[in-house]
């Protein structure tokens, strides 16, 4: 913005140099805050020196790079980021190694200014990587959590409406009072002749007020706030104790002359003003006084006061700010009670540190007893400053939150005020579509819109963590965080499951698989922060390494039963060692019932073959009851001769010992445990 703003920012920016040149005229013009003008002569030098055939020498390149600095921020300073960021381009483009990791900074906003949000982020990250991470605004301009385009997609939270009293000057700094409406503007009203702030050849600002409407939405009846407070320079934002009785108000810093420091800044300062009744029982505002922690070398202002009017929030660049400007707090004490005289009733200023203030510019804060409300351009915004909402929780001041478009737009949005209980406000902005430079516009806070459901689907899969296998119809249970079961389902083919149960996201649960013969799996889980799925994967182990998962059906895998040819007895020294396995797992198992098959190779005649499997079988399973095994444990033992052939070894094809050997084989099948 092109107005009080710039005051406090500035006084004399450490990037600049004090060398003497050809430009000492603009060099003035720019400490004193004249930035239209310094910034015509500017040009006009750098174009003298760009055509110079001399600039190649050192000198006159040192020259033409400080002239270049100098041009882009007099239009930065003066809110004109086209013209900054064609500045900006050229040293960066041509004399990049002359430049401040600072001129990256503003090089970004420039072009967040004319909304090229991408080049923005790209050059906001070199400013990152030039100061080694050292700077904050890198981290709270390009955070992990949120970009830009996350704040242009902010869903709008306000309408605006270009309030009816705006001019072609500077209006800003609106501030409730009784039914009315205190605000700044340099529309020039006095009998004097024009006073005109130079850095954007505008008249002084003074304060008005104006009548609200019914809805509040625009104001009328405009007239002088106060004679009193009023002077022939700048008087502009305040704020009201909570009875009105008093009010805290901001000026150059004044008496009788414009006082200015060592390098010729005009300083801002903190004032207060009683209201009282004369003989004739008209009321005025008197006792002007400025506030202790006023000072001839820094800038303090842009008051607000809490809402018990314990508390008086400001800007201020003073020692202990973090960036350029910090807005600061301090009690305001009753009695003029303080410990320390120096700062007699108040106490002494505190930061309110690194969550609110940044390395950049944090101005205008406006206090209710849900929020802080200011404007800044060290934290993620859409250009310039933005309005940021610090919700205030146990004392504390939370994360600021950019307000999003249409509130905030590339260029200055500042000034915001608002009453909570209606929902309705002001906010001052120079965008292109006002009537002037800064324009104050009426808004309407919409409701919160209800918050979107945040769904997560469980699906996911189970399978065999020594082979890999996918399992089927393994039983799964989904549990909430309590252990209250929610919803049974079962693996497909494929070993997959979904959960119908929608849950909220991150939100933890519980999933569980059990299927016979294996050991059962849970699995705590937290769902997702987002709407979508999680995935939950599960591993299965067979209770004993014997017991294997075939085509979905559970086996006892144990080595091959030997039989003499022809013959169906259990042979001692091989077959029998084999069984025995079988044995001892029924006996850990006691619950475990099993079904005998037994096959045959294709050699001999199909008859033959399944009686000779059959015989077999019922020898098998003769040898594990006398084993100590009860008989109904055993389901039954059965012969499928070759019927059941598990390679291409059939009738009449020629194959070796080993193909037919993988035919001549005895199963046992688990049917339950």
């Amino acid at each position: 913005m092109k107005n009080i703003i710039t005051i406090l920012l500035i006084s004399a920016t450490s990037l600049m140099f004090a060398q003497k040149s050809s430009t000492e005229k603009a060099d003035r013009l720019f400490d004193r805050m004249w930035y239209k003008e310094a910034s015509v002569l500017y040009e006009a030098q750098a174009q003298k020196l760009a055509d110079n055939d001399k600039r190649n020498s050192s000198e006159d390149h040192q020259d033409y790079v400080r002239v270049l600095k100098r041009a882009g921020d007099a239009y930065f300073f003066n809110t004109d980021m086209e013209n900054a960021n064609r500045c900006y381009d050229e040293l960066l483009s041509n004399h990049y190694s002359d430049v401040e990791p600072e001129y990256i900074f503003r090089y970004a906003h420039t072009l967040e200014g004319i909304g090229r949000y991408r080049e923005a982020k790209r050059w906001m990250k070199e400013f990152s990587k030039r100061t080694e991470n050292k700077d904050d605004r890198s981290d709270k301009l390009n955070q992990v959590n949120q970009t830009v385009e996350d704040v242009l997609d902010i869903e709008p939270g306000f309408t605006l409406k270009n309030v009816s009293v705006n001019t072609k000057y500077s209006d800003f700094g609106p501030m409730y009072y009784k039914d009315k409406l205190v605000y700044s503007s340099a529309i020039d009203t006095s009998n004097y002749h024009t006073r005109i702030y130079h850095w954007n050849e505008q008249p002084f600002l003074d304060m008005y007020l104006g009548e609200l409407n019914d809805i509040e939405s625009d104001l009328d009846k405009i007239n002088e706030f106060s004679e009193e407070i009023n002077t022939r320079y700048h008087e502009a934002t305040l704020a009201f104790s909570p009875d009105e009785t008093k009010v805290y108000f901001t000026r150059n810093n004044y008496d009788g002359d414009l006082g200015r420091d060592g390098n010729g800044t005009n300083h801002l300062k903190l004032y207060s003003a009683e209201l009282s009744r004369d003989n004739d029982s008209i009321l005025s505002w008197n006792n002007i006084k400025e506030l202790p922690f006023n000072s001839e070398d820094y800038s303090v202002g842009h008051p607000s006061v809490s809402e018990d009017g314990k508390l008086l929030y400001f800007v201020s660049d003073m020692p202990g700010s973090i960036g350029a400007t910090d807005i600061f707090v301090v009690d305001i004490l009753e009695d003029d009670a303080t410990s320390d005289a120096e700062y007699s009733g108040y106490s002494k200023p505190r930061n309110l540190g690194d969550n609110v203030n940044t390395a950049g510019r944090e101005m205008f804060p406006y206090i209710t007893d849900r929020a802080l409300y200011f404007a800044s351009d060290g934290h993620l915004g859409l250009g310039a400053l933005d309005v940021f909402e610090s919700k205030i929780k146990d004392q504390t001041f939370d994360t600021p939150i950019n307000l999003g478009a249409p509130l905030n737009s590339e260029l200055d949005d500042f000034g915001f005020i608002i009453r909570e209980d209606k929902n309705t406000g002001f906010v001052c902005s120079n965008r292109l579509t006002g009537k002037g430079d800064d324009d104050i516009y009426s808004f309407v806070r919409l409701p919160e819109a209800a918050p979107k459901p945040c769904d997560q689907i469980i699906r996911g899969y189970v399978s065999n963590t020594i082979t890999g296998e996918r399992i089927a119809n393994v039983a799964m249970t989904l549990y909430d965080e309590s252990g209250k079961e929610l919803e049974k389902t079962t693996t497909d083919i494929s070993g997959a499951y979904a959960f119908e149960k929608v849950l909220g996201c991150a939100t933890e649960f519980n999933v569980t698989a059990a299927k016979t013969g294996y050991g059962p799996k849970e699995k705590p889980v937290l769902t997702l922060d987002e709407t979508g799925e999680t995935v939950v994967a599960l591993g299965l182990e067979t209770v004993n390494e014997l017991i294997v998962e075939e085509g979905g059906i559970l086996k006892i895998k144990i080595g091959i039963i030997y039989f003499d040819l022809d013959k169906s007895y259990i042979r001692k020294n091989d077959a029998a060692i084999e069984l025995n396995k079988i044995v001892l797992l029924m006996q850990e198992y006691p619950n475990m019932v099993i079904q005998i098959e037994s096959h045959t190779d294709s050699r001999n005649t199909d008859s033959y073959n399944m009686a000779l499997s059959d015989r077999r079988a019922k020898s098998t399973r003769d040898y594990i009851i006398s084993q100590g095994i009860s008989a109904d444990r055993i389901e039954s033992a059965k012969g499928f001769g070759e019927s059941q052939l598990i390679n291409k070894c059939s009738d009449g094809v020629s194959c070796t010992e080993a193909e037919h050997q993988f035919n001549r084989r005895s199963e046992f099948i688990i049917v339950k445990m």
